[in-house]
């Protein structure tokens, strides 16, 4: 069967995301034997090691210049924020509560774009991104059910938005590779934090060590199809299939971990995606 590049990308795209969302139940699932900044220490390190290997074999350099320009310098800053917030939202929330928040991501970069670089947002889009942030509070619900847990969460996808929104001054040249092996290096180093201020590494047991090689092989997998997904087809056709990670988070989140989101989780994550894709297809 032929398909078109936008229908590629699109497969690339849901591919990536059901990646990352099993990633997250093996990093959930891991951090409960072991210490969260221990597990993101050592998925970060096999990671980066992997796309290392990948630059490697292309000729590509390891450690090039352009990663200690003043943009890329942001962008680390900002990936370490989303990865350690993330990665601690996920741990001790909810794993579909968590989710739902962050498809608010490419909202925030759309407001973004607009009050750093001066982007024009049509009217019609900044009604979708004012939609997509009342889809957040009612999944936050403060002043009811409010638990200020779920603002890691929140963080966290502010850090992933500043990321994205630094790639975009970023200098170009960089290779996926590059960019991938620099990502697991901020997951590392957000890893690496964690563990400084709490401490207790432990030796994992047979079981911690699968949940690990899950978490790698599934982020690094995940991450891969990402790349391809977005040089792939237009941008506008791929990119909202991003939000089909909620669906692959809510199913692994009720099957796995038992959980069973309110109305209100899923009022507000129907708000947060049906907003997000009309700012896109705008």
């Amino acid at each position: 069967m032929n398909l078109t590049d936008n229908q590629r990308g699109a497969l690339y795209m849901t591919a990536s995301m059901a990646g990352f969302a099993v990633e997250d139940v093996f990093v959930k699932a891991a951090a409960r034997g072991l210490p969260l900044g221990q597990v993101l220490l050592t998925i970060g390190l096999a990671g980066m090691l992997v796309f290392s290997a990948m630059a490697a074999r292309r000729g590509e350099a390891l450690l090039p210049p352009a990663f200690l320009s003043r943009p890329m310098l942001v962008r680390s800053a900002f990936e370490v924020t989303g990865r350690l917030f993330y990665g601690l939202a996920i741990t001790l929330t909810a794993l579909s509560t968590t989710s739902a928040i962050l498809q608010a991501t490419p909202l925030v970069v759309v407001a973004g774009a607009a009050l750093v670089f001066g982007e024009r947002v049509t009217p019609q889009r900044w009604l979708a991104v004012l939609v997509g942030f009342t889809g957040v509070l009612v999944i936050l619900r403060p002043g009811s059910d409010f638990s200020a847990l779920s603002l890691l969460a929140v963080v966290g996808l502010l850090g992933f938005a500043g990321r994205d929104l630094a790639t975009r001054a970023a200098p170009k040249g960089l290779s996926n590779r590059q960019l991938g092996a620099l990502g697991f290096a901020m997951l590392a180093t957000a890893g690496a934090i964690l563990l400084a201020v709490t401490g207790g590494a432990t030796l994992p047991t047979g079981l911690g060590l699968l949940y690990l090689a899950g978490g790698t092989v599934f982020g690094v997998s995940g991450y891969h199809a990402l790349t391809y997904a977005m040089r792939t087809g237009e941008v506008s056709a791929v990119t909202p299939f991003r939000y089909t990670r909620l669906i692959f988070a809510m199913v692994l989140a009720m099957a796995l971990f038992g959980e069973r989101p309110d109305l209100a989780t899923w009022i507000g994550a129907a708000l947060v995606v049906g907003s997000g894709i009309f700012a896109l297809k705008r």
